[in-house]
């Protein structure tokens, strides 16, 4: 996810910052990054037209989101990259009947949130889109809190 997208121009750096990746850019997949600590997927696992997942593509991927996100047993902290990251998790925790309502959860930038005895933290961020980049609207700085406050809550140096 996001290897050679202009959205991980941001990303990989920050996530290089961070810690959580071994190099400051990734153009391929046989580039050589490693992530550590760290798993990346999405919402919709196709390019949609326009960058906008329509919610019928949403329904299509949810099924292979929540086998990963089975799979995944050691989660700490999960990062959601913008509101449509967000809401699909959080109805996938509700479908669980992990949460029992979304309303206690208001998508915003570098905000936390706890989810359930036993259940990552979700922390939300504003996708690092090239629009979003662009505008100011998310600078590098403030990813980069992001992901220092991920590190935090899984317990990684």
């Amino acid at each position: 996810m996001f290897t050679g997208d202009r959205s991980g121009d941001i990303l990989y750096r920050v996530l290089h910052r961070t810690g959580f990746a071994s190099m400051p850019a990734s153009t391929s997949r046989e580039d050589g990054l490693v992530l550590r600590d760290l798993y990346i997927t999405a919402a919709a696992h196709c390019a949609p037209p326009g960058n906008k997942p329509e919610p019928g593509e949403l329904r299509n991927c949810r099924p292979y989101l929540e086998r990963e996100l089975d799979l995944l047993t050691e989660v700490k902290v999960v990062v959601a990259l913008g509101k449509i990251a967000f809401d699909v998790y959080l109805d996938i925790l509700k479908g669980r009947g992990v949460i029992a309502s979304r309303s206690g959860f208001v998508f915003g930038h570098d905000c936390e949130f706890v989810t359930g005895k036993g259940q990552p933290k979700l922390v939300s961020s504003y996708h690092p889109s090239q629009q979003n980049t662009s505008t100011g609207k998310l600078t590098a700085e403030m990813l980069r809190q992001v992901f220092e406050r991920a590190r935090a809550i899984a317990g990684k140096p």
